[in-house]
């Protein structure tokens, strides 16, 4: 239980991290750009033993994982914009009930998963919809609607992204991967994508003379790396310590980001939820517990 309750800390560190930024004049770009080869290096150094790591280009999965390093960059900065406009807690909710979107890919167009989904579980997945939906409205200081795009556009955008890059991965991991190194070297393969990506981007907005180096950027990229990799390394202890069993473990892990993260969010940055959000914050866990109903209690 330790691995999973270190995970869900250690993800709920990365929100904390984008809401500080504004207040450090943090580069927020620039921090997920170098937070990458900070994953890298930490990911090199966890390797267990009979585990290398080797980019073969030979290997199609190299390529596919190679190209989902874009889609990292893009969630990520997503994320982070996201937090800083509409707060943690809504970003969180956005982010972990967006298993909604490769559980229907495993049932409907995958044929992968095994566990038999019933009447509960199919509500669980329209509640999860409809709780992003509500959980979404956000009103601004002055009690007017706030713009769609800076309340339920921008979570539905980390909703939809988040689910298509978990979606791909899904999908990697069942048609193309075939007698791979390992989780964590694989994983190191698409976190080096992410980094070629965003060095190149930084790169070319440098030449541009759209970004300007700052030290205190790569300070930040530490801060974020670190937990961005030992959030995913802990999950993965935690999945092999419950006999991988994702059904049980991925519905308490995202649970507990959700709630955590709305805990933090109200005691430590004051962020004001409005009884539709809290309505909706409800309606995401139990969602998670309808959809996992099976895994978790039968």
């Amino acid at each position: 239980m330790i691995y999973l309750i270190l995970s869900i800390v250690l993800s709920v560190g990365l929100l904390v991290n984008f809401r500080l930024f504004p207040r450090y004049s943090i580069n927020t770009f620039q921090a997920i750009v170098f937070n990458y080869p900070v994953c890298f290096l930490l990911g090199y150094l966890l390797m267990g033993k009979g585990e290398t790591f080797r980019l073969d280009l030979h290997q199609p999965w190299t390529w596919y994982c190679l190209a989902l390093g874009l889609g990292f960059i893009l969630t990520f900065i997503l994320s982070g914009a996201a937090t800083q406009r509409i707060g943690m807690t809504l970003t969180s909710l956005a982010n972990n009930i967006s298993l909604v979107i490769p559980v229907l890919f495993s049932l409907f167009v995958f044929g992968s998963d095994s566990v038999a989904f019933g009447p509960l579980n199919y509500a669980g997945l329209v509640l999860g919809v409809v709780a992003v939906a509500i959980a979404s409205y956000k009103a601004d200081d002055g009690g007017a609607k706030a713009g769609f795009f800076q309340s339920g556009g921008l979570a539905l955008a980390v909703f939809l992204l988040y689910g298509i890059t978990n979606t791909a991965i899904n999908y990697i991991q069942i048609h193309v991967i075939r007698n791979s190194p390992g989780a964590i070297p694989v994983m190191l393969v698409m976190v080096l994508g992410a980094v070629i990506t965003g060095l190149a981007v930084w790169a070319y907005r440098l030449l541009q003379g759209r970004e300007a180096f700052e030290a205190k950027n790569l300070v930040a990229a530490l801060t974020l790396g670190v937990p961005n990799f030992l959030s995913f390394y802990f999950l993965i202890r935690a999945l092999n310590h419950y006999g991988s069993s994702g059904a049980f473990v991925y519905p308490l892990y995202n649970m507990g980001v959700i709630l955590v993260s709305a805990l933090v969010s109200v005691l430590f940055f004051r962020e004001k939820l409005s009884r539709l959000n809290r309505v909706g914050l409800g309606l995401a866990i139990l969602a998670i517990l309808f959809i996992s109903w099976n895994a978790l209690f039968v």
